[in-house]
């Protein structure tokens, strides 16, 4: 049996740095950097930093992409509709009224919650090691393609 006192024995390349996932989420999630939770995350409104200023993480690789809005509207779109059905079962409105009272909590609903999302992201992308957040890089690989002239 080992004891936490025994060192690792790792074959190979340098040994890296734990990256726990849900730690690094939350950090997102909280818009501070995944890699130390001290940094800001984004210097605009969805723009993140290239680095963090605590720590100096390269943030400027990230590739966040659809997945944030993607993510808020699946969440916002069960949750609004859900409302509105239970509304419209309980209280008898003109249309006109659920507009008024939905769309506005929808849109900032959403305005509020995509930066947060996209912070997730990169705290899980950071966590994963995706998108050269890993050390690799992240172009396309270089090989010849059969049939395909050089």
């Amino acid at each position: 049996m080992s004891t936490p006192t025994d060192p690792v024995a790792r074959y190979g390349d340098a040994p890296e740095v734990e990256r726990p996932l849900g730690r690094s989420i939350m950090r997102g999630l909280m818009n501070r950097c995944p890699a130390c939770g001290n940094g800001k995350l984004f210097r605009a409104f969805l723009k993140p930093v290239d680095h963090c200023a605590a720590c100096g993480e390269a943030m400027h690789h990230q590739r966040a992409d659809d997945l944030p809005p993607y993510i808020v509207i699946l969440v916002l779109g069960h949750v609004v509709v859900g409302g509105y059905m239970l509304t419209d079962m309980t209280f008898v409105l003109p249309v006109w009224v659920h507009i008024a009272i939905w769309a506005p909590i929808t849109v900032i609903t959403a305005l509020a919650s995509i930066q947060p999302i996209k912070g997730g992201v990169i705290g899980l992308q950071w966590a994963l090691r995706m998108h050269g957040f890993g050390g690799e890089s992240d172009g396309p690989d270089d090989y010849d393609i059969p049939g395909r002239p050089n």
